[in-house]
C-alpha cells in the first residue's frame, strides 16, 4: 500500500505531464496562426523587350490621338463662338430691318407730293435697308426669301395655304416675312403662304371625296 508521500509525488508528475501537453498544443495553434497571416505575393509578369516597346508605342499612339481630338474640339468650339457670337445682336437688328421694309411697303406712289420730298425720304430709307442687309451679310447673316421654292420646314414657317393651279402643291407662293440664317443655323424662319391643289369641281359641295389630297402639313 502506497504512502501519502508517494501518492502526492504521483499527482505532481501527472499535473506536470498535462501542462507539457497543453504547452505543445498552444505552440501548434500559434504556428498555424502565423502561417495564415503570411501573404504570398504574385510573381511579377516579366515582359520581353519587344512586348515592352509594343505596349509603350500603343500608349503613345492613344495619347497622341486623344490630344488631337481635344485640339480639334477646341478649334471647333472657338470657330463656333466666333461665328455665332453675334446671334442675339443679329436678332435685335432684324426688328430694325423689318421696320424699314414695312416703311417702304406702306408707301404708295400716289402719296408722293409734287415736290418729291417724300420720294427722297423713301429713297433714303431704301438705301439704309440695303446698307443694313449688306452689313449683316458681311457677318454671315443672310436673308432667306423663298419665293417660288419648295416648302422646307427647316427654314420656312407656313402661315396659310393658297389653292392654285399655277404652282405645284407645296411651293411657296407668298412671302409674308423674310427669314434669316447665321452661318448654317436658322436665325428666323421665313413666314410664307404655300400652294395647294384646288378642290375638284366634279364633286358635290361637302363631299369628303372631293377634298384634294395636295394639302400641306404646316405643322411639320
Amino acid at each position: 500500500m502506497m504512502s501519502d508521500d508517494e501518492m502526492d509525488d504521483g499527482s505532481e508528475e501527472s499535473e506536470d505531464f498535462d501542462d507539457d501537453i497543453e504547452d505543445l498544443t498552444d505552440n501548434g495553434e500559434d504556428d498555424d496562426d502565423g502561417e495564415d497571416d503570411v501573404d504570398i505575393a504574385p510573381e511579377p509578369i516579366v515582359l520581353s523587350p519587344e512586348e515592352q516597346v509594343s505596349s509603350l508605342k500603343d500608349q503613345l499612339l492613344r495619347a497622341l490621338a486623344e490630344t488631337q481630338n481635344v485640339r480639334r474640339r477646341a478649334d471647333r468650339e472657338k470657330a463656333d463662338a466666333s461665328k455665332y457670337a453675334v446671334t442675339n445682336f443679329a436678332r435685335d437688328m432684324l426688328t430694325v430691318a423689318d421696320n424699314l421694309r414695312r416703311t417702304l411697303e406702306s408707301a404708295k406712289p400716289s402719296d408722293t407730293p409734287a415736290d418729291g420730298s417724300d420720294q427722297a425720304f423713301l429713297e433714303g430709307v431704301e438705301m439704309t435697308e440695303r446698307d443694313l442687309l449688306a452689313s449683316l451679310d458681311r457677318h454671315g447673316i443672310k436673308q432667306v426669301s423663298p419665293m417660288g421654292e419648295k416648302f422646307d420646314h427647316n427654314f420656312h414657317q407656313a402661315m396659310f395655304e393658297v389653292e392654285t393651279a399655277d404652282q405645284d402643291p407645296g411651293v411657296v407662293v407668298q412671302v409674308i416675312q423674310e427669314g434669316f440664317v447665321i452661318g448654317d443655323r436658322l436665325l428666323r424662319p421665313a413666314m410664307v403662304g404655300v400652294a395647294k391643289a384646288p378642290a375638284s369641281t366634279d364633286q358635290e359641295p361637302g363631299d369628303p371625296d372631293g377634298e384634294s389630297g395636295g394639302n400641306l402639313d404646316t405643322e411639320a
